[in-house]
């Protein structure tokens, strides 16, 4: 998939700097094979990030209308909104262009318009919400990142995840009567308290491929053992009686009862605990332990949604005023607020002691003793491998936040020759339908882009705006792209830059020559000492 047309017509967020905010993202006729994501650069306060909720704000919205089942809240019940977008629907031959359209007619509460056209065609044909045909033109996924510090992006996913946490529990009611499965949500995100679950899902049954490319960064060489623990019945989880049903603590469906069982045949050793309903599981990871994981689940991202639909349990363990009180704010402040997280010991699910081979000799690699950055690297690349098919969104906030220059310069190249879970890499034709959104605030990124992929966010007058570069940005040096992008020239910080600007302003070539031993290179120090070269001497 591409988006190609983003108006924000009311943001209901932002304090209304994104009202009537309009971004050309891919043109209409971008319909290459290759995976292009699109880079949004500026500086703090730009917006960038608000951006990226609102399209997932959107897209919640849409699912909700189309199937309540899958997204079953949304988190900006006010947003009005224009997007216009493309994909190839599944089974569906020939490309189609999709516009969403959600306004405000009087006083009354916003509508939503679902359109379509071929791309062969002109002729726009309006969706009915409730035909599984419009649900094709709908992404498969959407896949967030947060780096951690900004929880700008998180509301909407958080919001959909509390959802599902609820659903849970009223179909456990319901199981004596009737077998109902809680669909899984479309919105996925993907931050730091996701990481454990995704890089387990890629070591265990991951190819040796993706597995070498998810570790090659860090001083390790295998996933070697961890353990999981799923407890049920804590006292800080609502007691609850049902007849005839097993579970004295919370009550789930009969998918989530499978998978413990699954979890229990795949397990190296495990232990249940009857008054806490505490299961512990151990593995020893050999290719033993991946044979029985590959027996269960057929592919990655089946396994990580078996890890995470236990983990989105974890709101259950939140005091319910807890979670009254950020429903309340998500509504009506529409500001980043954080969902608390229970402590390790009311999880309902948890990872621990999970330790990796090293490279060579020695004793197991504690998985907290790898740095930030390589975590960073293992999740991002890992989310991506896993959900190598058509008509995803990512929506990645400062992915390369944590990385050394180093690995920031490689980034994007990381990301193209990524191997992906059925053999094909980041440019193949199937991994195309695709598209992913990216933020940043360095120049790295922007230059592996052509200028085409590239928005600038700027705050003028009270709103954002967003333009591309002024210049091609692909193959540019740093500075180019710093001076066009921030307005930063030189590129150098500013205690050393004032001091070089004083320098230029002396008339005495002999204290600007003394200036210059205190500096490095640059091509302001050869201006220096080209202006220290043309002064008469005080001496004269």
């Amino acid at each position: 998939m591409k988006l190609h047309r983003l108006h924000i017509i009311k943001a209901e967020s932002c304090g209304g700097l994104l009202d009537g905010f309009i971004a050309d993202l891919h043109p209409p006729d971008d319909i290459g094979r290759n995976f292009k994501p699109l880079c949004l650069i500026g500086p703090n306060g730009a917006g960038k990030s608000q951006v990226l909720q609102v399209l997932a704000e959107i897209f919640q919205l849409v699912w909700n209308a189309c199937s309540s089942p899958e997204e079953r809240v949304v988190s900006n019940s006010e947003l009005q909104f224009r997007l216009d977008y493309s994909l190839l629907p599944e089974g569906g031959e020939e490309r189609e262009f999709v516009r969403l359209k959600r306004v405000r007619i009087s006083n009354k509460k916003p509508i939503l318009t679902i359109e379509r056209r071929l791309a062969s065609s002109d002729d726009w044909i309006k969706c009915d919400e409730s035909d599984s045909e419009t649900v094709k033109l709908l992404p498969q996924k959407i896949i967030a990142y947060s780096s951690g510090g900004n929880e700008t992006l998180s509301l909407p996913f958080l919001v959909s995840r509390s959802g599902y946490a609820k659903d849970v529990t009223e179909a456990a009611f319901k199981r004596r009567n009737e077998d109902r499965a809680v669909p899984d949500t479309r919105l996925m995100l993907i931050d730091y308290g996701t990481h454990i679950e995704v890089l387990a899902a890629n070591l265990l049954l991951g190819t040796e491929e993706i597995r070498a490319a998810l570790l090659s960064a860090a001083p390790i060489s295998n996933l070697h053992s961890f353990r999981c623990i799923i407890q049920l019945a804590h006292s800080s989880y609502p007691k609850i009686n049902i007849a005839g049903s097993k579970r004295k603590g919370i009550q789930i469906t009969e998918e989530l009862e499978s998978y413990l069982d699954f979890f229990t045949r795949c397990a190296t050793c495990h232990d249940y605990d009857e008054k806490t309903e505490t299961y512990t599981f151990d593995f020893f990871v050999d290719e033993q332990v991946r044979t029985a994981f590959r027996e269960f689940w057929a592919k990655t991202l089946d396994l990580y949604s078996s890890f995470h639909k236990f983990s989105m349990l974890n709101d259950l363990a939140i005091p319910k005023a807890t979670r009254e009180r950020f429903k309340r704010e998500s509504r009506t402040r529409r500001f980043a607020s954080r969902l608390a997280e229970p402590q390790d010991e009311e999880k309902v699910f948890r990872f621990e002691r999970v330790c990796f081979s090293p490279i060579g000799e020695g004793e197991p690699v504690d998985y907290v003793s790898l740095s930030d950055g390589e975590h960073q690297l293992a999740q991002i690349l890992g989310t991506m491998a896993m959900t190598s098919f058509p008509n995803v969104l990512f929506l990645l906030d400062e992915p390369e936040s944590h990385f050394n220059p180093k690995w920031r310069v490689e980034f994007i190249s990381r990301l193209l020759d990524l191997p992906t879970e059925n053999g094909i890499r980041r440019d193949a034709s199937l991994v195309a339908q695709q598209d992913c959104l990216l933020t940043t605030h360095a120049p790295f990124v922007p230059s592996d882009m052509p200028r085409e992929n590239v928005l600038i966010f700027r705050k003028t007058e009270g709103k954002i705006e967003a333009s591309r570069p002024s210049i091609e940005t692909f193959g540019s040096a740093f500075d180019s792209i710093l001076n066009d992008c921030f307005g930063i020239r030189p590129p150098i910080s500013a205690v050393a830059r004032d001091q070089i600007e004083a320098l230029m302003q002396s008339d005495d070539p002999e204290a600007i020559r003394l200036g210059m031993k205190k500096l490095g290179n640059s091509v302001e120090k050869a201006f220096l000492a080209d202006r220290a070269e043309n002064l008469p001497s005080q001496n004269d």
